[in-house]
């Protein structure tokens, strides 16, 4: 898990669906308060990432000429799309099932990594404008957390990464504890 690192370019080998199925497997023990199971995946391959492009492009008002199209979903064969699907209880609110979503998909991204696959979780403020959640199927209690962009690392870039000599964060600065209790006057 610590040498974990977002790779921006992947190459253009893929997970197959059988093998995300299998790698879902790490992911589903995730925190899970009353087991509501408050997210999805969606894997956009091929026209997919088109018809992604074009929502992108919808929201922002952004005209292409003929034969041009969004770039961006374009940056790897594979995007898994992280929706937030909060379920009503009186015990478990909104926010919570949003962590839960989100460590499903860290889960999913440290499976991947795991595998020998290159992953960038990307978000963006058009995320959730209409058009991009059209595109997506989204009922309205949904929300896009965004897309991990998956694909195969680059040898030299693997080396690069086994070589690198990047030091962890200072874990001190993350932890501390409660402050003493006020005294009542």
């Amino acid at each position: 898990m610590a040498t974990r690192r977002s790779v921006s370019k992947v190459g253009p080998e893929t997970p197959s669906d059988t093998e995300l199925l299998e790698l879902l497997a790490a992911v589903t023990p995730v925190a899970d308060h009353k087991a509501l199971r408050p997210w999805r995946l969606i894997t956009l391959r091929g026209d997919d990432r088109r018809r992604l492009g074009e929502a992108l492009d919808e929201a922002a008002g952004t005209i292409r000429g003929p034969g041009e199209h969004n770039a961006k979903p374009f940056r790897a064969e594979l995007l898994i799309a992280v929706v937030v699907s909060p379920k009503e209880h009186p015990k478990v609110p909104a926010w919570e099932q949003h962590a839960t979503a989100a460590g499903a998909a860290h889960l999913l991204e440290l499976a991947l990594w795991r595998a020998g696959w290159g992953v960038m979780w990307r978000t963006g403020l058009l995320t959730n404008a209409p058009a991009v959640r059209a595109a997506h199927g989204l009922a309205a209690h949904e929300q896009l957390m965004g897309w991990l962009y998956v694909g195969s690392i680059n040898d030299s870039f693997r080396t690069r990464l086994l070589g690198s000599n990047r030091p962890a964060l200072d874990p001190r600065q993350f932890l501390g504890s409660m402050p003493p209790a006020q005294t009542q006057a």
